[in-house]
Parts: structure tokens; C-alpha cells; sequence
């Protein structure tokens, strides 16, 4: 597919039709390389529980870990299917 350079502002760009980054699932931010003279735009993949461990034992070094609902038991919880 041929697509035109434009100017944007002081850089320049090109738009990207929405198929095309559906396809890829491009959306929000990317990452841009350029490697041995080629352009590469990829998704970012996280992990959707990034930081979540890391939040956790801050949160219980601040002493914000107690139980929210303390008079629910949570004694039957591997039971429980998701």
C-alpha cells in the first residue's frame, strides 16, 4: 500500500487506515524502531496484572492491608470456581 508523508506540525507522519492497526492490534500507544533502514511500528503487549505484586507488598509495608470486609470469611475460597 502505497500512503503519502504529511506534514504534522514540525515532524511528519502518516495515517495509518483504522483496518490496518485493527489487524495488528495497534491502539493507544506503539512501539516505533527503525532497523537495518525499515520503519517497524509494533504493539505494546503488557501483562494486564503488571505491577500488581509490587503494589501489593507496598500497600502492606504502609499497613493498608487489612481486610475491607472483615466479617466475611474467606475460609472457602479455593472452592471457588471463577
Amino acid at each position: 500500500m502505497e500512503v503519502a508523508i504529511r506534514k504534522m506540525g514540525n515532524s511528519q507522519g502518516v495515517l495509518i487506515p483504522k483496518p490496518i492497526l485493527a489487524q495488528v492490534g495497534l491502539e493507544g500507544t506503539a512501539d516505533l524502531q527503525v532497523r537495518d533502514g525499515v520503519i517497524e511500528i509494533r504493539p505494546i503487549r503488557r501483562n494486564p496484572r503488571e505491577g500488581w505484586a509490587d503494589d501489593a507488598r507496598r500497600l502492606a509495608a504502609q499497613g493498608g492491608d487489612a481486610p475491607v470486609w472483615p466479617e466475611v470469611s474467606n475460609e472457602n475460597d479455593d472452592k471457588l470456581v471463577w
